[in-house]
């Protein structure tokens, strides 16, 4: 099933990420949580790649196993920034064999030792030449691409952000997820400016439930997240105390989230880490008010 026959129904959905084991020795722990998810039956699910596409066999089998034994619609992550044609080509070509019908292309962070490579020099310099290329391979698949609300690392502004997703929309992609953010105003601002840039694709609100104290910082550094000050205060209370820190922050992302849907933002995807428990909660958080999740 294609991800974005799901936003034309026009109702909320809820869906969860995980990420496939850097070894194989992890594989079937990874697998076997993955597959705890699934049972959750939520509308759909992602599956992440490793840079340089270091995973890309274990995101295929992943995803695979998920559709064929729980029939839950997934999205595969591909990523170009580190890869040659070749190598895009023949990953597209086992996700079409593997029966997958939704991809979400991503430029992926640059490798450190790239950081000081000629840039002009590569193959894929942007998310939007992947897009082209899988359209090109295959016009059928679903395409995802990612946004970011508080503007990407790298872009000089908002405007200059926007005018890239505006690209991503025009040459293919079906729907964006938004980076992790803590504070919905900012999410608001950000769908009123691409609105009227004429960015008319689904949006799907990406929520990331701090359930330690370390992840504040890794949340930073990947995203670049503004902390509101509601929530600092969270964890200066419960940082230290991990059973009370998991409590709050899945408390904080359900209030999230319940803004989000009575604001009209209807498609919720969850980063939830591997972890079953986290995904559990939420859902049982919201199953009165996304009545749907109690029919599965």
């Amino acid at each position: 099933m294609k991800i974005s026959e799901l936003f034309e129904k026009k109702e909320p959905t809820l869906s969860f990420e995980v990420f496939p084991p850097k070894t194989s020795e992890v594989y079937e722990n990874v697998k076997k949580t993955s597959e705890k998810i699934a049972m959750l039956k939520p509308d759909f699910m992602s599956v992440t790649y490793g840079a340089g596409g270091g995973t890309s066999r274990y995101t295929i089998d992943i995803a695979k196993d998920i559709e064929d034994k729980f029939n839950v619609p997934v999205i595969a992550h591909l990523t170009c920034v580190s890869s040659t044609k070749e190598m895009v080509m023949e990953r597209i070509a086992e996700m079409k064999e593997a029966g997958i019908h939704n991809i979400m292309a991503l430029r992926g962070d640059i490798p450190k030792d790239m950081m000081d490579d000629d840039r002009s020099k590569w193959y894929y310099h942007n998310a939007v030449d992947l897009i082209r290329e899988i359209k090109e391979f295959d016009n059928d698949f679903c395409i995802g691409g990612a946004c970011y609300p508080e503007v990407h690392p790298e872009s000089e502004n908002q405007k200059e952000d926007i005018k890239y997703l505006k690209e991503k929309a025009d040459a293919g992609c079906s729907f964006l997820t938004t980076q992790m953010f803590f504070d919905n105003n900012l999410l608001y601002n950000f769908l009123y400016k691409i609105r009227e840039a004429g960015i008319t694709i689904p949006i799907v609100a990406g929520i990331m439930p701090i359930t330690n104290g370390k992840q504040v910082k890794r949340a930073i550094n990947l995203s670049g997240s503004h902390m509101p000050r509601k929530f600092i205060s969270i964890v200066d209370k419960f940082g230290e105390n991990p059973d009370a820190m998991k409590q709050a922050g899945i408390a904080y992302a359900t209030e999230q989230i319940i803004d989000l849907l009575a604001n009209g933002v209807n498609a919720i995807h969850v980063y939830s880490m591997n972890n079953p428990d986290v995904a559990k909660k939420i859902q049982e958080n919201l199953s009165d008010v996304i009545p749907s999740i109690k029919l599965k």
